[in-house]
């Protein structure tokens, strides 16, 4: 978005990392008050565990992969090696504002009112009857990241050659085109697969649909050693583990992307259809 309004440029090497750091930096706030709200309102009890998780799982791992990285890099004295005041620099960010700012956000989300349902909720929970092989989690699950990977599976080749071929990409207009595409298909496709276990009087649809959009990250990761192996003349085990390295990181957030537009896209389908139609 900020591509194509004109304040990044491939000509400002860096720019977009230093823009994502910041955003998300930023929005530490936002996801603590979402995160708390949600988790409220799925009846959570451990709340402390949740804000922990959502203020230190995903930049914890990713910077746990970073460091890792940069490690070798400092072993094979490469000029691509981040400083350690960098570093430093990067944890301040993260304990010093992020951390705090999901706090606070989450203060702010607890204290609200618990969404409400749409219609009752039994306290004994229904036993769901026995699913056909269609209705099993497993096979939903993989089928349903095949139509938002077909989505990228052009852009994405043009995304890998400018990380790693050192070509420019420029078709940011294009590549805010296709992410909303993405968009639209995690949705539709875990909605349909949803209302498919529903009418199944299968309920459990929460992991379920954060998995079924995510799973579009396992075939990314799937391409890229595609990639790797045909199009890469990568050797020597470190440049191989710092190209893996990267890749897992980037699968990583794009599974949690993906796998959040799913969610979001069936909670609010599930409060739709329920608050439309009439339940004994």
């Amino acid at each position: 978005v900020f591509a194509c309004l004109g304040f990044l440029s491939p000509a400002n090497r860096g720019a977009l990392m230093t823009c994502s750091l910041v955003l998300y930096v930023c929005l530490g706030f936002p996801a603590g008050y979402i995160s708390a709200r949600l988790y409220k309102s799925f009846g959570g009890e451990k709340w402390k565990s949740n804000v922990l998780l959502t203020a230190m799982l995903c930049p914890g791992i990713v910077f746990g992969l970073f460091f890792i990285m940069n490690l070798m890099l400092w072993y094979k004295g490469s000029s691509a090696a981040i400083p350690f005041s960098t570093l430093i620099a990067l944890l301040a960010l993260w304990f010093l504002v992020s951390v705090p700012l999901t706090f606070v956000g989450a203060f702010f989300g607890y204290r609200k009112k618990t969404l409400e349902n749409p219609v009752r909720t039994n306290q004994i929970p229904r036993q769901i009857p026995e699913q056909s092989v269609y209705t099993q989690p497993l096979p939903g699950i993989i089928m349903g990241g095949v139509l938002p990977f077909g989505c990228i599976f052009i852009q994405l080749f043009f995304i890998l050659n400018s990380i790693w071929s050192a070509q420019t990409y420029y078709m940011f207009g294009f590549l805010l085109l296709v992410f909303l595409i993405l968009v639209i298909t995690c949705s539709e496709t875990t909605i349909l697969l949803c209302y498919f276990h529903l009418c199944a009087e299968d309920y459990h649809w929460w992991w379920r649909s954060f998995l079924t959009s995510g799973f579009t990250a396992v075939y990314l990761f799937a391409y890229c050693c595609h990639y790797f192996v045909t199009k890469l003349n990568i050797e020597g085990v470190v440049s191989t583990l710092l190209y893996f390295g990267y890749t897992a990181i980037m699968v990583f957030l794009f599974f949690l992307l993906t796998g959040s537009i799913g969610f979001c896209a069936c909670l609010w389908f599930v409060r739709k259809i329920y608050s439309v139609v009439k339940v004994d």
